[in-house]
């Protein structure tokens, strides 16, 4: 009898594979990378950055910062210089001095190179009523065109010449020169009155549109 006589080749015996091998061993349908991870774990080819609000993503590099200046109370800025564009406000009681300050100016004036009140100090008093129309605040609005004939006024009784003493006498020339000028007593107060009527109805209509 013959007996058939299995031969194997020399070396090391090989052994079944244990169930962790035969799970780290890739098979149809899972990635190379993904061997020996959990089943939840996602592949890290496959993680993207997560996008902004626009939907691009995060820029990786140095952020670029634009240090704007601010603006404080008092048209101040918070750093660097003072702005100049917009017009200093009054309020109501800087609008009377202001009016009452510059009108006796101009009313000196006048009387010092043409001794008495004429063509100079009405057309000062029409400039002084546009500065207090355009610079008054807004809350404050009703004083430009108060304050003007209040400070037209001041000016006539300190520096209207009179021809005798006495409080009459004093309250009569003051009625004559409010006569007199009457023109620019009217022109100045109507001009400060259209101003600030014109201020109210476009900054009602910037509260409409907001």
């Amino acid at each position: 009898m013959e007996h058939s006589i299995r031969t194997q080749p020399p070396g090391p015996r090989r052994r079944p594979p244990t169930r962790a091998a035969a799970a780290a061993v890739p098979g149809p349908g899972r990635a190379p990378g993904a061997a020996g991870a959990p089943s939840g774990a996602v592949p890290a080819s496959r993680l993207r950055p997560v996008a902004g609000p626009s939907g691009a993503p995060r820029p990786t590099g140095p952020r670029l910062r634009l240090r704007l200046p601010l603006r404080g109370r008092g048209d101040e800025q918070l750093y660097g210089r003072r702005r100049t564009g917009r017009p200093t406000r009054l309020t109501a009681v800087g609008t009377g001095v202001a009016a009452v300050l510059a009108t006796l100016a101009v009313a000196g004036v006048d009387r010092l190179l043409f001794d008495g009140l004429g063509w100079l100090f009405g057309l000062g008093y029409l400039v002084v009523c546009f500065q207090l129309a355009v610079r008054v605040r807004y809350a404050d609005l009703l004083a430009a065109p108060i304050s003007g004939p209040i400070a037209f006024a001041v000016a006539l009784l300190l520096l209207e010449p009179v021809n005798s003493p006495g409080v009459t006498a004093q309250v009569v020339s003051l009625a004559t020169g409010l006569a007199l000028r009457a023109g620019w007593l009217f022109s100045g107060t109507g001009l400060a009155a259209l101003i600030v009527l014109a201020r109210f109805v476009a900054q009602r209509r910037i509260h409409r549109t907001r």
